[in-house]
């Protein structure tokens, strides 16, 4: 098995590169592994994340090493570009590298140079060569805000060789007791269920929120609608809004930014109605701030903005009544819980049901799952048209969040024990 898993480790490689052809994210995948160079250091906490949803997911633990341990060399690996060209810079680490490919010899030279005390993996990745490497060395190896599904290949017949890179793991901090279960029934019980940080992250985030003054300005007294994340299938029915509700504005933030796409959307909007951010800071830096409201937003009736960057929406929620979710038409929604942190009542699409908070929102009914363009509509016009039940579900939403925070400390007494 170890054969095949090293040969499909060397062809998957192979892949990326033939796709970096055609793909720019498969091209910085490629690059950032190009030659590689890791100063070497003494000793090291390090922090691995798939990519920058992990990293945000993560990111409390990662604050609170870093304030309990000032002097240590924290070091920061990624998966996937998405992570590190956004938090390449970012000042808790002091080194954040594209993770080598999972082969023993870069293993073995990764941990040579950045000699690691502890080693923390967010949520998921599990890459053999590194956790046998740190198991040999008696490094401890933890998964944090881990979560685990039946379908999974660690628990099918075949997943042998799988469950042996579980065992090399030192503690699981898990998500729910169902992961804890599900593990039980391999053999794994060095686990505990301390929650999510995704909650701990996203409730200080809310209680922090970034004042942005063109989005006040935008906004100017009306109700606001935010559609984050979103995608193509998700932007067909969620642009039909916008004229049903002429009273309200409206701010997507897209998943993806490239210009095409941006465009793409734009067309779906109200003709004149509708401007990009970058449009809007640009006319914005044109006009005396005292006459900007008139001028700009007022006067040319704009009704959407497009947010055409990246890292801005997770602020955004702070100037929201209702938000909406993307994803939910492709392979899975993307976070709900930075929405909910600001009390939003939550929609989004069908597929949810990998995500223990979509699920436990729609039990207590305060997030929405639609499937179509009527559904939307109704949601909408019920959480538009019965204050006492917008009013519930914004206090359901915000009870919520507030009571899963706590992940953090649980996970911080034990490894810094």
């Amino acid at each position: 098995m170890m054969l095949l898993y090293n040969i499909g480790i060397k062809l998957y490689s192979l892949f990326i590169r033939f796709a970096a052809l055609f793909n720019n994210k498969a091209k910085l995948w490629v690059a950032g592994r190009k030659n590689p160079v890791f100063v070497r250091i003494e000793s090291s906490i390090w922090f691995h994340f798939a990519s920058l949803g992990e990293f945000e997911q993560g990111r409390p633990i990662l604050e609170a090493m870093r304030n309990l341990h000032p002097k240590k060399k924290i070091v920061v690996t990624f998966f996937s570009p998405s992570g590190y060209e956004i938090r390449k810079n970012t000042p808790l680490a002091d080194y954040v590298y594209y993770l080598p490919l999972d082969t023993a010899r870069n293993a073995r030279r990764f941990i040579d140079a950045i000699n690691p005390e502890i080693v923390i993996f967010t949520k998921y990745e599990y890459w053999f060569h590194f956790f046998n490497e740190a198991n040999k060395r008696n490094i401890p190896l933890y998964i944090v805000s881990g979560i685990f599904r039946l379908t999974q290949v660690f628990f099918k017949w075949y997943g042998g060789f799988n469950r042996r890179i579980l065992s090399l793991v030192s503690h699981f901090f898990l998500q729910d007791e169902a992961s804890v279960q599900l593990l039980k029934g391999i053999g794994i019980t060095n686990t505990s269920v301390s929650g999510d940080t995704r909650f701990d992250r996203v409730w200080a985030n809310a209680q922090n929120p970034k004042v942005l003054p063109l989005i006040q300005q935008f906004k100017n007294g009306h109700k606001l609608f935010i559609a984050g994340s979103t995608w193509p299938q998700d932007e067909n029915i969620l642009t039909k809004l916008v004229s049903q509700y002429p009273d309200w504005k409206f701010i997507f933030a897209p998943h993806e930014i490239p210009e095409e796409k941006i465009n793409n959307l734009i067309e779906l909007l109200p003709q004149g109605k509708a401007i990009t951010f970058s449009q809007l800071r640009t006319e914005a830096e044109g006009l005396k701030s005292g006459d900007f409201i008139n001028q700009s937003l007022t006067s040319n009736n704009l009704q959407s903005l497009v947010i055409d960057n990246i890292g801005m929406l997770s602020s955004l929620y702070a100037y929201a009544d209702v938000a909406y979710i993307g994803g939910g038409f492709g392979v899975g929604i993307h976070n709900t819980l930075e929405a909910a942190a600001f009390g939003l009542p939550v929609i989004f699409g069908p597929n949810y049901q990998k995500f223990n908070e979509a699920r436990e929102l729609i039990a207590i009914k305060a997030g929405f799952s639609i499937s179509n363009e009527t559904e939307l509509k109704d949601i909408v016009d019920t959480l538009v048209n019965d204050e006492a039940f917008y009013n519930i579900t914004r206090k359901k939403v915000f009870n919520y969040v507030k009571e899963n925070v706590g992940a953090t400390d649980m996970i911080m007494k034990y490894i810094d024990k």
